[in-house]
């Protein structure tokens, strides 16, 4: 059970964060526990739906961003997001068992997208101190400066999410999904 009130409906919500929640649920047909429950505060739902907008137009793909948010999850053992991201990616990025099993364990079974899933993964788990072999690893299997960036953000925002859901305990609203190694 949830530490703090998650609001119920949209209407629930503070004023402030409704059109927010409104543009989830034009987007994703419904609204998770975890948009409602960020946006108690109307100004940590701004910065989040931001943070996702702005990546959204990065040049990392959906499906890599899938991937890196199971691998974060995992790293930070996070069960809404492995629950969550595991159903986003089986249904909107269409990644298959064995690609999401890779991802939680921290790789790809594709080339190029392994080499983000790797690297992103290392950034979570070294709290960003990654060596100079990381990055040319990562420069190596054709991701620019830009990515690398938009790489290290990915894992930012997904940690800042992971982190959300372990304080406050947010109830899964997804088919659930554990944690292999809890953090």
């Amino acid at each position: 059970m949830s530490r703090i009130p998650t609001p119920a409906t949209v209407a629930d919500a503070p004023a402030a964060s409704q059109a927010g929640l409104n543009a989830v649920n034009k987007q994703l047909g419904v609204v998770p526990n975890l948009f409602r429950l960020v946006a108690v505060s109307p100004a940590a739902l701004q910065g989040y739906l931001g943070l996702m907008g702005a990546l959204q137009k990065g040049t990392i793909p959906a499906q890599t961003g899938e991937r890196i948010a199971l691998a974060v999850a995992e790293v930070n053992g996070c069960d809404y997001c492995l629950s969550a991201h595991t159903y986003l990616a089986k249904n909107l990025a269409k990644l298959d068992d064995a690609e999401i099993t890779a991802n939680r364990s921290g790789a790809s079974n594709d080339p190029k997208a392994d080499a983000a899933v790797r690297f992103a993964a290392k950034v979570a788990r070294e709290r960003g101190h990654v060596s100079e072999a990381d990055v040319s690893a990562l420069k190596s299997a054709g991701y620019s400066d830009a990515q690398l960036i938009e790489i290290v953000l990915h894992v930012a925002l997904n940690s800042w999410t992971n982190y959300i859901n372990e304080v406050v305990k947010t109830d899964i609203d997804f088919p659930s999904v554990n944690a292999r190694n809890a953090a």
